[in-house]
């Protein structure tokens, strides 16, 4: 058996050439790659003449969940090399890791993810060793520079990681899956040789695994039963790739290696070196040829002082550092750490990162099969006047109309990019009835097929796929009730408020879990409006919603009899949550079967409970009388007096029943008036602020109808209208009163006052 085992980084260029050397060397009968071994029979695709880097884009979905996992490939990732190569050699290509549903890649989205955090402690001190600061410079300094050797320090580092390592279940699953599928190479290859590529980490336990044990091929797992799963390709992009926009699966910068695969590293130091100045100069920063030859200068200096052969990218950056930035430096430089920029990185730093990073994307050749959903919403557009692009005006209340809006959410809930809406409605009650959208189509960067190859997990068609994306996010929001109200509006305009119990089953589970009365009032308001009015989305009497109405109003009224507080200001999003409670009940209770004599019961006890918040308990009061409670409004608030008290209990009335001030045969009208003409002067000052957030509930209109009754009260005439605008304001003139009258009380006291001498 003549297997040969090489171990690699992905996305290394150094791997990449030792892949292509063995493979023009030994000629093998097989290549082995680990990757999704559910793609094996379609090897094919990725050799059609796609323009790197692309990905494999493989999905699984149960009823529970949607899991998405990319195995990417670049230019001089060893793994497409080994593909091109082994084909050019007339080796059978075969892919020999689990899929990517497995239960080994479970919170896995990328596989080709490296295993540093297993190893973190061997890396530390290799790179303390070699007194650099992180594995990726290590691994330059050890394999991408000097190209003499590179088989043997592989074999060496990886043993000396694996070594020290405990391989986890995941790791061992995987392993002795991909041993089966070597052995049985080595078995059909017979005397010609098999070339295997992996992550280094595995090649020490491949080889032992390898020796001995059953020759047969091993089946490709089915996703378990009632789960879908697929893979599909999709574009890639040196964005994506990058770990300093926080991909953490390979190295960073990419276009550096890019260009260190086609040119080498000189090649690749000065023609990185002209596009960083050129950056800069577009961005209007100074560089002179003086700055240009001394950054070629420092990093020759650099790169000898390192003892490299070539400048490394360190020794670039570092040298474009100490030629072009002046200024102090108020952050580590970037490529000293792991991980996406921190903000306000310096000018010329960000810009160095970003010409080594590249904007490079990848395409796809034309025949590339893509899953239905990208024909399907193609098809879709083109049968609604959608495909080319442009500005829409939809009137909602036609059906065309409506039909393209929900064409257009979907794409946006599927966050396929492009959809854009500038108007619309936005809530529940929302009375607008058109929206203006402006739809890009064009595909330049090609982000816009990836997503829609992405978002084809969810389902064949625009109207299955955005339904499901609906459902994960219904599902995700579990206690947090504004997302759940977000998800859910968003359903109404997606036309897929036709979900499954499932759903309606966690949202009672959510609902039941939030702790949050402002989150489930906005919730409950939002689809009270819909399950009410709505006749234009088609979401009134829609059972979903009114399973949400029912739980909402449930739990609201739960925790309001279970609040306890003295003296404090009025609380908007709880008032509201109970504004929404009262209208469910008044206009729900009957097709819904909510218990309003149990809310009745509930809103007696918090209005009469001497612990609760004044402004609960005033809204308790409302609720009471909206529902049908007798009790003599102008006695419960002549109870609620008390300058400390009294406008934030009167806040809560109003917000619930603001009509008892309005109604002339209930007399609140009078014991208001003659309570705050009651208060002193500094009991006045210390109710006001409550007393002025009370009375914003009432529109203008309502506010003129108190001050005419004010008037009629007093047997004066008059405009109404004059008393709502105060010369000066409210709050200042209760300040001056209350200073007058202390002024007045200190003359007084020094014998300075009226008569004094």
């Amino acid at each position: 058996m003549a297997v040969t085992f090489i171990g690699v980084r992905h996305h290394s260029p150094a791997c990449a050439r030792l892949v292509r050397d063995t493979i023009r060397r030994l000629r093998p009968a097989y290549v082995l790659v680990e990757g999704p071994a559910d793609f094996g029979s379609r090897v094919d695709e990725l050799l059609l003449g796609h323009e790197p880097p692309v990905a494999i884009f493989s999905y699984h979905r149960d009823a529970e969940r949607v899991h998405a996992s990319w195995s990417p490939f670049c230019a001089y990732s060893p793994e497409w090399v080994a593909l091109g190569e082994g084909r050019e050699a007339g080796a059978e290509l075969r892919f020999i890791d689990l899929p990517a549903w497995h239960p080994a890649f479970a919170g896995r989205s990328n596989r080709y993810a490296d295993a540093e955090l297993r190893y973190a402690e061997v890396t530390a001190r290799l790179c303390r060793e070699f007194s650099v600061d992180n594995s990726d410079i290590l691994w330059d300094h050890l394999f991408e520079i000097d190209p003499d050797g590179a088989a043997e320090r592989l074999d060496a580092y990886f043993a000396l990681l694996r070594g020290e390592t405990e391989a986890g279940e995941d790791d061992t699953a995987r392993e002795s899956y991909m041993a089966a599928w070597i052995r049985a190479a080595a078995a059909a290859a017979g005397d010609r040789p098999v070339v295997v590529v992996t992550g280094g980490f595995h090649k020490p336990a491949l080889e032992a695994l390898a020796s001995t044990g059953d020759t047969r091929w091993p089946d490709v797992p089915e996703p378990p039963e009632g789960a879908t799963g697929g893979s599909f390709l999709v574009p890639y992009s040196f964005r994506r790739l990058d770990a300093f926009t926080g991909y953490q699966s390979g190295m960073p910068s990419p276009e550096y290696y890019q260009c260190l695969w086609e040119s080498g590293p000189e090649g690749a130091a000065a023609g990185l070196t002209e596009r960083v100045v050129a950056r800069l100069r577009a961005r209007r920063q100074v560089v002179s040829t003086a700055d240009l030859i001394a950054a070629r200068t420092l990093t020759e200096g650099l790169t000898r002082l390192r003892g490299h052969r070539a400048p490394a990218r360190t020794d670039l950056l570092d040298g474009l550092v100490s030629a072009l930035v002046n200024d102090d430096l108020d952050q580590r430089l970037p490529w000293t750490s792991r991980g996406a920029l921190a903000p306000g990185a310096h000018p010329a730093v960000v810009e160095m990162v970003a010409a080594l990073s590249g904007d490079r994307t990848g395409r796809l050749h034309p025949r590339t099969p893509a899953p239905p959903l990208v024909h399907g919403a193609t098809a879709e557009l083109e049968r609604l006047g959608l495909d080319r692009g442009g500005r829409f005006h939809l009137k909602l209340a036609t059906a065309r109309g409506l039909e393209r809006s929900r064409a257009l959410h979907r794409l946006r809930a599927l966050r396929i990019p492009g959809a854009e809406r500038e108007s619309g409605p936005t809530a529940g009650t929302d009375p607008v009835l058109e929206e203006r959208w402006v739809l890009d189509v064009a595909d330049h960067d090609g982000r816009r097929r990836s997503a829609l190859i992405e978002a084809g997990a969810y389902g064949p068609t625009l109207a299955a796929a955005a339904a499901a994306v609906l459902d994960e996010r219904v599902t995700a929001a579990g206690t947090d009730m504004r997302s759940l109200a977000g998800a859910l509006f968003d359903a109404a305009l997606c036309g897929c408020t036709d979900q499954s119990g499932r759903i309606a089953a966690s949202i009672a589970a959510g609902v039941a879990g939030s702790s949050d009365i402002a989150g489930l009032g906005a919730a409950l308001d939002t689809v009270l409006g819909l399950w009410r009015h709505d006749r234009v989305l088609g979401t009134a009497g829609s059972p979903l919603f009114g399973t949400v109405i029912e739980e909402c109003v449930l739990r609201v009224l739960w925790l309001v009899e279970g609040i306890r507080g003295g003296p404090a200001p009025a609380d908007l999003g709880r008032l509201r949550a109970l504004a929404a409670t009262r209208d469910a009940l008044l206009h729900a209770a009957g097709p819904l079967g909510l218990d309003r004599d149990a809310a009745l019961g509930v809103a007696r006890r918090v209005a009469a409970h001497p612990d609760a918040p004044p402004d609960l308990r005033g809204a308790a009061f409302g609720l009471g009388r909206t529902l049908g409670d007798t009790r003599d409004p102008a006695q419960a608030v002549r109870g609620a007096a008390g300058p400390r008290t009294f406008g934030d209990w009167l806040a809560g009335l109003f917000a619930l029943a603001r009509q008892e001030v309005l109604d002339p045969d209930a007399s609140v009208l009078g014991v208001l008036d003659e309570l705050v003409c009651g208060l002193t002067d500094e009991e006045f000052l210390v109710a006001l602020p409550a007393l002025r957030q009370a009375f914003e509930f009432f529109p203008p209109r309502e506010r003129e109808t108190i001050a005419a009754g004010l008037l009629e009260r007093r047997g004066l005439r008059g405009s109404a209208r004059s008393l709502l605008r105060a010369p000066a304001s409210p709050a200042l003139a209760a300040e001056a009163r209350a200073l007058e009258t202390r002024v007045d009380r200190a003359l007084a006291a020094a014998g300075l006052g009226e008569g004094g001498s």
